[in-house]
């Protein structure tokens, strides 16, 4: 994990070297799963991953896996750096709120607009998992106040870093401009004062977004609004006839010495290519769940 004085340095520092990415689409054609595409760009001698990753509304776990080898603070100058900015949509209805913890991104789709927004988020550390499961947005609150649960401040007493029990609105509330609360109780979708966290997970369990991206999607997304919390590390889905697997590494407290379990990612291929004329590509899937880059790929073939 980044040292927080040295993140927050780099918070201070940040300058977009690229412009920002569409993080806005319209739904794909029936028959097709995927939104977006991926892209390069040049780093510069002064960009850091987590620099291009913001710029482009990518969390740092997605720019790091998808550039293996490469130096996330020390990138090679003129390094063509990629973007996993091609998503394939997440399983389930396209309706509301979708939020898939591996791949630390939200998917919101606006009653009524056939488009979808997506973004990235910052989620709960291990022990302090943000849970799964069907919930909704019940009341929304800009410039927020933050009570700090029993459990946190205790945490914190212990580390020598107290919390009062009321942090007011302001740059060091960590819930940012603006909150979204859970029907889940403790639970919120929010802003942050530490931006450099999105992407990560580094929260006790509440889910954080870019300043600029909570600031965007908070009008949009009206109380009641569904929310669908998923674990899905292996999303299938179709592209122009062919099918594709975008691939994430397992939340780590689901990987065991005996490694995972890929029964049901063969089960869950083999029912999309049944009533198809194509085979599947197994060494492509291999490939796929063995490194992780969370960019779409072929798994498919005519044979």
């Amino acid at each position: 994990m980044v040292p927080y004085a040295f993140a927050g340095f780099l918070t201070l520092l940040f300058i977009s070297p690229v412009p920002s990415m569409a993080t806005e689409f319209p739904m794909p054609l029936p028959g097709n799963d995927t939104i977006g595409e991926i892209r390069t760009v040049p780093a510069r001698y002064e960009d850091t991953l987590s620099d291009i990753a913001r710029a482009n509304d990518l969390g740092y776990l997605e720019i790091t896996e998808s550039n293996p080898g490469v130096d996330p603070w020390l990138p090679r100058d003129d390094l063509e750096v990629v973007l996993p900015t091609q998503y394939i949509l997440p399983p389930g209805p396209r309706e509301g709120i979708v939020i898939n913890l591996p791949e630390l991104r939200i998917y919101y789709y606006p009653k009524g607009e056939n488009r979808v927004i997506t973004h990235p988020l910052g989620i709960g550390r291990e022990g302090w998992s943000t849970p799964t499961g069907l919930t909704r947005i019940i009341r929304k609150a800009a410039n927020p106040a933050w009570y700090p649960p029993a459990s946190i401040r205790l945490e914190q007493e212990a580390a020598g870093t107290p919390l009062p029990a009321v942090v007011p609105a302001g740059p060091d509330n960590p819930l940012g401009e603006y909150a979204m609360y859970l029907g889940l109780s403790g639970y919120l979708l929010h802003g942050t004062n530490k931006p450099w966290g999105v992407g990560m997970r580094v929260s006790h369990g509440c889910i954080r977004l870019y300043p600029e991206d909570i600031a965007s999607i908070f009008p949009r997304v009206p109380v009641g609004t569904k929310v669908r919390i998923i674990n899905e590390p292996y999303k299938v889905g179709w592209t122009d006839g062919k099918l594709f697997l975008e691939a994430h590494q397992p939340l780590t407290e689901e990987r065991d010495e005996e490694g995972i379990d890929f029964a049901p990612l063969v089960q869950e291929v083999v029912a999309a290519l049944n009533s198809s004329e194509l085979q599947p590509d197994w060494a492509a899937l291999k490939r796929a769940v063995l490194h992780h880059l969370g960019i779409p790929v072929p798994i498919s073939f005519r044979p």
